[in-house]
């Protein structure tokens, strides 16, 4: 039962990835289910859904080059330096820590998701800095993404769209590049300081793959916003059960 609540949300996750961001709302909670310790579940998370986020780069290819506007291997370096910066500081942090931050990094991460497209459109109408503040940005960014990760990809258009960039498929790819990267480089830290419960990470990697796969024609069925307000709701109610278990 609890291999097939893993299949399930790994698959789902993947789809949402694919359509509209915010899978880890559903596999890092049915990991936690499953018994795996939240630090160890978030790192698992992490390796489950890192291949989607790469592919869809490689989806985006023709668009990423047509990006002249920041200089893409020193935006890419600062995410991976800071993913991993970012891993490192999950891995050091008490378990004990870590449980009682989660419903906290969760509340974060949904309310960040459902409100995200109107901070980042209001930050575009109000604000346009530099290269040098927007790397900074993207550091810390890449730090809270290789911690914990929810929502980041939110993070990264919002950063991206104040740096002045408006073609919205290659700024899909360029989230996608990024977040891959640093998702995998955290992977790597999470593997060397052995926080990967590798059975169930597997076993939701292939899921995952295969929602990301069946993504595509998911998207030409169900409206994006629909997917949204569905991931939203799930965010809410895993916030309200960690709240919950902490009390």
């Amino acid at each position: 039962m609890l291999t097939l609540l893993l299949i399930v949300s790994a698959f789902f996750a993947g789809v949402l990835n694919a359509v509209a961001g915010g899978g880890s709302f559903l596999t890092f909670p049915a990991l936690v289910l499953a018994g795996v310790p939240p630090l160890n579940a978030n790192a698992t998370s992490t390796v489950a859904v890192s291949p989607g986020a790469l592919a869809s780069a490689y989806g985006y290819r023709r668009e990423l080059g047509r990006i002249t506007e920041i200089d893409l291997p020193v935006f890419l370096g600062v995410s991976l330096v800071g993913g991993l910066l970012g891993a490192l500081l999950l891995l050091w942090t008490p378990e004990r820590l870590f449980e009682a931050i989660v419903p906290w990094l969760l509340l974060f991460a949904t309310v960040l998701f459902a409100f995200g497209p109107k901070i980042s459109t209001w930050v575009r109408q109000n604000f346009h800095v530099g290269h040098g503040a927007v790397l900074v940005a993207q550091f810390l960014i890449a730090i809270y993404g290789g911690y914990f990760g929810g929502g980041i990809g939110i993070l990264i258009l919002a950063t991206l769209g104040v740096f002045g960039l408006t073609d919205l498929h290659a700024m899909n790819g360029l989230k996608a590049l990024v977040s891959g990267c640093l998702n995998a480089v955290a992977v790597v830290a999470f593997v060397v300081g052995g926080a990967v419960y590798w059975t169930e990470g597997l076993i939701m990697l292939v899921a995952a793959m295969a929602g990301g796969y069946a993504g595509a024609s998911v998207a030409r069925r169900i409206p994006p916003p629909i997917l949204r307000k569905f991931v939203i709701l799930v965010g809410v109610v895993m916030t309200v059960y960690f709240f919950i278990e902490k009390a």
